[in-house]
């Protein structure tokens, strides 16, 4: 397993397509409402990204046909877009990888369509948290486990299932790279995090207690085995001397 260290310019690269994500998700903010369909989304962004000279990466890759990931209520990750109409009441996760001049950031993020339960909006509010209690925890010097636990933890003191067969990354000339992040830990253990790497950090819960999935038949939507909502919310950051820094806000 060989560990990208990437120099300061580097990283400056991926900043750009990072800048252009987050834009892009705020884009997406502004229209997220009832009637919406995530191909209309889906579309949106491949536009979004033309304009601002970036490519959706995740289009193409392994045969994935779609700009983005568009996955509602109990499918917690790669959804495909299609022409339902989102309800009050739905979540979304819109995840997708921009490519800027062959460097690459990626994020997730869960909207709420109008108003959800409220049940819900802590499942996603503790999501989000346990999403920077992860962040906070990836500093030089620090192990994986020290990251995967700050994340687990939020979990388990809300009784959240974690989606364990999904994890972060490492990023920045392919999708995946290593090492491998997970989603749970014990602290001190695993690979220690160093300058100059760059990871995406991306907890994905469930309301339901266990975190079991299934994958469809399409080989690519994963759902909640026990049907309820899950949530995702992810950053790429660089490791630095400094602390860690988020690369898609």
């Amino acid at each position: 397993m060989r560990i990208q260290l990437r120099r300061k310019e580097e990283i400056g690269y991926i900043r750009e397509a990072g800048r252009i994500l987050a834009a892009c998700h705020r884009e997406i903010a502004k229209i997220i409402q009832p009637g919406i369909t995530t191909s209309e989304i889906d579309a949106r962004v491949e536009k979004f990204l033309e304009k601002n000279g970036a490519v959706p990466e995740q289009k193409g890759y392994k045969g994935f046909p779609y700009a983005t990931c568009a996955s509602v209520n109990d499918v917690v990750c790669h959804g495909f877009p299609d022409q339902r109409p989102l309800e009050a009441g739905d979540v979304v996760t819109i995840d997708m990888v921009v490519n800027k001049n062959g460097w690459l950031a990626d994020s997730g993020w869960t909207y709420a369509v109008a108003e959800v339960s409220p049940k819900v909006r802590k499942l996603m509010e503790h999501t989000h948290e346990a999403l920077f209690r992860g962040i906070e925890a990836a500093r030089h010097g620090a192990a994986l486990g020290d990251v995967g636990h700050a994340i687990e933890q939020v979990a388990k003191r809300e009784g959240y299932g974690i989606v364990k067969s999904l994890v972060g990354h490492g990023i920045g000339r392919a999708i995946h790279e290593p090492p491998d992040v997970l989603n749970y830990g014990v602290p001190g253990r695993g690979l220690k995090l160093k300058e100059g790497m760059v990871i995406t950090i991306e907890p994905v819960f469930t309301l339901g207690s266990t975190g079991a999935v299934f994958w469809g038949d399409d080989g690519w939507t994963i759902s909640s085995a026990d049907g309820s909502i899950g949530v995702q919310y992810e950053h790429t950051i660089a490791i630095t001397r400094e602390g860690p820094v988020i690369l898609t806000d």
